[in-house]
């Protein structure tokens, strides 16, 4: 795992998640009761940071339930899925590697993808 980098200033701090590296990032939103497909990417590391609270995310065969502002490592590889519990979740999407829509391999899918 990359370690984000945390510099404190004289107003606060900020955390560093990547710096002159390739990345891309998203803004994930999933709606009260729904779910990405469970999945994983052979091309990419993927760090999600909730930034609402109720976000249930599975890395692996774990199943975490982060606060708002907590950081999930997924690792190129690992099997995984974002669901919402009985409220929106937004979740920030910061993808190392390269990044194509198509580098997802689905398992299950509640929309009939996988």
């Amino acid at each position: 795992m990359r370690k984000p980098v945390r510099v404190r200033k004289p107003w606060g701090e900020f955390t560093q998640y990547a710096l002159n590296e390739r990345v891309t990032v998203k803004l994930i939103t999933v709606e009260p009761g729904q779910a990405l497909s469970l999945q994983s990417h052979r091309m990419r590391d993927e760090l999600w940071v909730p930034l609402d609270d109720g976000a249930v995310v599975r890395v692996g065969d774990r199943e975490l339930r982060p606060r708002a502002g907590e950081e999930v490592w997924i690792p190129k590889g690992a099997l995984h899925r974002l669901e919402a519990g009985d409220k929106r979740v937004r979740v920030l999407e910061v993808s190392f590697g390269h990044f194509d829509e198509n580098d997802i391999t689905r398992y299950e899918d509640r929309y009939g993808r996988a």
